[in-house]
């Protein structure tokens, strides 16, 4: 499956997006720079 992640807000947010993704990443998940390409989006926000 295919993920696209938008962060937006403070550094914090960026540390913690940066883990969702490493996480994904282990679980056989493949991040993509086109949401329309993505099976799961995700936006992290303040």
């Amino acid at each position: 499956m295919n993920y696209f992640l938008l962060t937006l807000g403070c550094a914090k947010n960026v540390a913690d997006s940066d883990g969702i993704g490493s996480l994904l990443d282990e679980y056989g998940y493949t991040p993509v720079a086109d949401s329309k390409e993505a099976d799961v989006l995700i936006v992290n926000t303040c």
